[in-house]
């Protein structure tokens, strides 16, 4: 089960670093990894979503560096 956590986890981080081509798609993104964090951790998905998407939105316009 901890392995499992784990694999979750890092698909997780990856997905976030993932940022998307357009707003939609990284609001798209960060809300599903922050869903699929969220759930890893037995908190509130509805939050993790929005938290993830908001999050990968201001990365990526702040960054500059996503396509």
């Amino acid at each position: 089960m901890r392995i499992s956590k784990f694999y979750l986890v890092v698909a997780t981080c990856a997905g976030l670093a993932a940022c998307g081509g357009s707003t939609g798609e990284q609001a798209l993104l960060g809300g599903g990894a922050g869903a699929v964090g969220a759930a890893v951790v037995s908190a509130d998905p509805l939050l993790g979503a929005v938290v993830g998407a908001a999050g990968n939105v201001l990365y990526c316009k702040t960054q500059g560096n996503c396509y």
